[in-house]
């Protein structure tokens, strides 16, 4: 069996499960946050009582991460609503944006967006908070109200994304039915070269096989350049499996992420424990190719879909309007080390947005240096606007008070991962998609540039 099929057997409590087989699968974690949470809770209360309790009070993770720093008060009003349920149900694990148990969230418009308006149990986005708070762990079955949560595949758990109606169901019973996804496998050789990222890599494979080339397929990453990655570009390629359709995405697990996620587990004290599952010599795949890592270059996904698979020295024409670092995606501290590598000692040309995706990320950017700068002096020195706010902010455009929101059409270089027409704000605005220091470098010429122009 391939790593998915492995993990599905196992969470049904099956020795042998294959592609097309229907399997009720016990769930470790639950995710949801704002914009979908409020609906999970509504089918939830209509399909088990007013009155029901959830399944198990500690496998439930709710993060409000979307739509925070807005003045909307509907949105502010999903909060509340989520803080509301998580008293009720005595749920463990809330990332609350506000302290007060009790409180109403209102987000201070006059104080705006570039100074702190969070409280301490506050964690960002979702799909990074649940790595960064040891939430994510090999071998798990782990479910998510988002479409990007197969992020943690990258810790060797099978992570998909679910509609509200199931997740109100794994709410009530902590089971969902299933079907065993084939797999496709991506075999890596070699290692990447300077000024190519994970996030080309991803690019790379979508455009290889198209923005449906896995739909409701296992992405299953091998070979010695998986393992040579490190897990921020193993979370970066496993985030955008959905990208291509796919149902999940997957790297075996190794040392290197054993030590990661038991150095976050212990950290939080969240659940240590874990039984993590490894390649058969035997498997079967629906697709197989292989890959030499050392021959990808700088890549991005045009306007209008993330299959728009072009090299970036092949658009130095293409002028752009703005620029923006951030998300699940991009918005990693190696993401933004990566960027402040090709702006130090420069300048951006177009309107450039950092979003850090959590506050421990934050933390690192003001403390980490480059030089006798921290990565956050260099990114504002270069004129990069930069928000004390982690969140999803403009990656999912939101409303029109949203930090780095397009509000007219404008074309955006974006390390984020969806570029869909309207994902970042207004209708006729295109978004391209790059890796960090392909952004960086086309900040600072104002068209999509090479980033190895500046290495």
């Amino acid at each position: 069996m391939t790593l998915t099929e492995k993990i599905l057997a196992r969470a049904a409590g099956k020795k042998f499960v294959q592609p097309g087989d229907n399997v009720w699968a016990n769930v470790d974690i639950l995710m949801t946050h704002d914009v979908c949470g409020p609906g999970t809770i509504g089918v939830f209360r209509r399909e088990f009582g007013a009155n029901a309790k959830v399944w198990d009070r500690e496998k439930i993770v709710i993060i409000p991460d979307h739509y925070i720093f807005t003045a909307d008060s509907k949105c502010n009003r999903n909060v509340d609503i989520l803080r509301e349920f998580v008293g009720a149900q005595g749920i463990k694990y809330f990332y609350d944006i506000i302290d007060d148990p009790k409180g109403k969230w209102v987000f201070d418009a006059a104080k705006g967006n570039y100074k702190r308006q969070y409280g301490s149990h506050y964690a960002g986005v979702c799909h990074t908070a649940l790595a960064a708070r040891g939430h994510t762990r090999p071998g798990e079955v782990l479910l998510g109200t988002d479409s990007h949560t197969c992020m943690a595949g990258a810790f060797g758990e099978f992570a998909t994304g679910i509609g509200n109606t199931d997740a109100g169901f794994v709410l009530g019973t902590g089971k969902l039915l299933l079907k065993v996804p084939e797999t496709m496998r991506f075999w890596f050789e070699g290692k990447l070269s300077p000024g190519v990222m994970g996030k080309d890599v991803i690019l790379h494979l979508i455009g290889e096989i198209g923005f449906d080339g896995a739909t409701y397929r296992a992405m299953q990453f091998d070979g010695p350049g998986a393992h040579a990655m490190n897990m921020d570009d193993r979370m970066t390629i496993t985030n955008m499996a959905i990208e291509a359709g796919g149902k999940n995405g997957i790297f075996e697990p190794d040392e290197q992420t054993f030590a990661y996620v038991n150095e976050r587990t212990k950290a939080n004290g969240t659940k240590s424990k874990y039984d993590a599952i490894f390649c058969d010599k035997d498997q079967k795949f629906v697709y197989e190719k292989a890959f030499d890592l050392s021959k990808l270059e700088p890549t991005v996904a045009c306007h209008p879909n993330p299959g728009q698979r072009k090299l970036a020295k092949e658009l130095s024409s293409v002028a752009l309007d703005r620029a923006y670092i951030g998300s699940c995606t991009g918005g990693k501290t190696s993401d933004f080390v990566a960027f402040a590598r090709i702006v130090n000692g420069r300048k951006v040309k177009l309107h450039t947005f950092g979003v850090p995706a959590t506050p421990d990320v934050m933390a690192d950017l003001k403390e980490t240096k480059m030089g006798d700068k921290t990565i956050w002096q260099i990114l504002v020195d270069a004129g990069v606007d930069m928000t004390e706010n982690p969140g999803c902010a403009a990656c999912l455009g939101g409303p029109t008070d949203t930090f780095g929101r397009m509000n007219k059409p404008q074309k955006c270089i974006s390390t984020t991962n969806r570029n869909f027409p309207g994902r970042m704000g207004h209708l006729e605005s295109q978004v391209i998609l790059a890796s960090p220091m392909t952004v960086a470098a086309s900040a600072i010429t104002g068209h999509i540039t090479d980033p190895r122009e500046f290495l």
